[in-house]
């Protein structure tokens, strides 16, 4: 079975949302590709879609140099749906007029359904609720369009081509305050573009697993296993494609969550029997660390430190042919887009891990055309325990990153043990789930608090959880005070290193989720 037999391609003009279009494409079970508006007409074509989802995006049609039609899409003779921008520009390609508007739209919208539409077919309301975010808007159709829905304040929300499946829709049904949102674009993909739901979790594993098979052979594969959802649902996929030619490699870097290097031996080695070298280099990050308080350094530390060691145990195997990674397709378009800010397709391979060249090891990425939601529904589906896979990101640098200023042993084991604390009543109290991401942060201060009848003078933590969709924006999330006083003091009850207790306020933006 091909599972990317049905497709749709998504072409990116700088929108805050084009991800959340792909996703919610994969939701409806059809596989899709995010590539920049200005792609080249022969990777387009090549692609060959079932449909075509032009994005949003925040400039003006009307902006010198503002991204435009590529006209090969409308040569294809597949259906087209622009999403705001996108059905500005089809409009003004058909000879309809846009302008900017006083009234700009930005947030929540009524739009009434005012004519028969593909899209609308099995809504049974008129009255969408919906979300919107222009400053521009349609002032006429091109004369090829009818127009399809409406707000009090735009006349033309939606509209649809009067002879060709080409449609546009001012307001986002990618985002979750588009109520019909999903059954929008699920009609748009499986009714329109006649897409077939290939693209399931089962099916998913069983292309994956016959790929790999077909890839490796009977090489063996090395993955540097960091106790991550990412690299955890990488080594359960290789495994079950390839059993004990895979062998993991766990660096214990003194900077994990707490009984995490413990935790990880247990679910991989000991539960699901995947072959794992655990090198224990607590000791070698302490003493590397030492003295070193600027943020990226820090970084660069810890991430040069940990090639070193990897390098080391990768020499010491015999017989590895292949270097397993676990990119995801977040990390393909960010990668690619990262110096011009859009989404190009990459061909090459992102080796995201810095590992040196000269390994001369091939390179296996199995995860690479999915996103992060889709990972975790694989390592579930793959054995993996639930709460293991839908864990709040972690920083790649581990706590080193959540400990401000040096870093030592003492700091370390005194965050892992509040971070704890504080992420083990988040799931007492059915608030872990609620949060997009919770942690704790060590303060290198020390702060007067008296225990019992006695002065302490100790450190200080800070508590961090935030709600997001997208970790582009993210707003403090409003835990309650009696939970945030519950954490606060069994810290300080159960830590004697700890004097005080703080909960960050701050929202992105203008703060950052992580401290530094």
């Amino acid at each position: 079975m091909d599972i990317k037999q049905s497709k749709i391609l998504i072409l990116d003009y700088g929108s805050q949302y084009t991800q959340l279009i792909a996703r919610r494409v994969r939701e409806a079970d059809v596989y899709c590709e995010i590539y920049a508006w200005d792609a080249d007409s022969e990777d387009i074509k090549a692609f060959d879609p079932n449909g075509i989802i032009l994005s949003g995006g925040p400039e003006s049609v009307h902006m010198a140099g503002a991204p435009t039609l590529n006209k090969v899409i409308l040569d294809m003779n597949v259906p087209i749906l622009g999403v705001c921008y996108g059905m500005q520009l089809l409009n003004v390609h058909f000879g309809g007029e846009v302008e900017g508007s006083d009234e700009k739209e930005f947030g929540y919208a009524e739009v009434n359904v005012t004519g028969e539409s593909d899209l609308f077919k099995t809504l049974d309301h008129k009255q969408l609720d919906v979300w919107m975010s222009h400053g521009d808007k349609v002032k006429s159709l091109g004369s090829v369009f009818n127009a399809t829905a409406n707000t009090t304040s735009t006349p033309f929300a939606a509209c649809q081509h009067k002879e060709l499946p080409i449609y546009g829709v001012q307001f986002h049904p990618e985002v979750e305050h588009t109520k019909d949102g999903r059954e929008i674009l699920a009609q748009f993909v499986h009714k329109v573009c006649g897409c077939e739901k290939l693209w399931k979790t089962d099916n998913i594993i069983d292309t994956h697993v016959d790929n790999i098979r077909s890839l490796v052979g009977e090489e063996k594969v090395l993955l540097g296993l960091s106790g991550g959802v990412d690299s955890s649902v990488v080594a359960a996929l290789m495994h079950k494609a390839i059993g004990k030619q895979l062998v993991c490699v766990f660096v214990d870097t003194g900077l994990l969550r707490h009984n995490e290097g413990d935790d990880v031996m247990t679910v991989m080695a000991e539960k699901m029997d995947i072959n794992v070298i655990r090198v224990n280099a607590q000791e070698r990050y302490y003493e590397a660390l030492k003295g070193e308080s600027d943020p990226e350094k820090k970084r660069k530390i810890i991430g040069e430190l940990f090639i070193r060691i990897f390098e080391k145990e990768a020499r010491d195997l015999d017989g590895i042919q292949w270097l397993a990674q676990g990119t995801i397709y977040p990390d393909v378009i960010e990668s690619a887009g990262a110096k011009t800010g859009k989404a190009h397709v990459i061909k090459s391979h992102h080796n995201v891990g810095g590992l040196p060249e000269d390994l001369e090891l091939k390179l296996i990425e199995p995860l690479k055309d999915l996103f992060k939601d889709e990972v975790r529904q694989l390592g579930v589906n793959l054995g993996l325990a639930a709460e293991l896979v839908h864990r709040h990101p972690f920083p790649g640098p581990g706590l080193g990153v959540r400990i401000l200023g040096e870093i030592k042993a003492e700091y370390a084991d005194i965050l892992a043990r509040a971070d704890h604390i504080f992420i083990q009543e988040l799931r007492n109290h059915d608030l872990y789930h609620k949060t997009s991401q919770a942690f704790a942060v060590f303060l290198p201060v020390k702060s007067v608090g008296v225990v019992g009848d006695a002065r302490r003078y100790e450190y200080v933590i800070a508590l961090r959880a935030v709600e997001t969709i997208d970790f582009m924006t993210a707003r403090w999330a409003h835990l309650p005070y009696e939970f945030i006083d519950l954490v606060s003091r069994r810290i300080i009850n159960e830590i004697a290193q700890v004097s005080r207790v703080v909960y960050d306020v701050s929202s992105k933006p203008p703060a950052t989720i992580e401290w530094e």
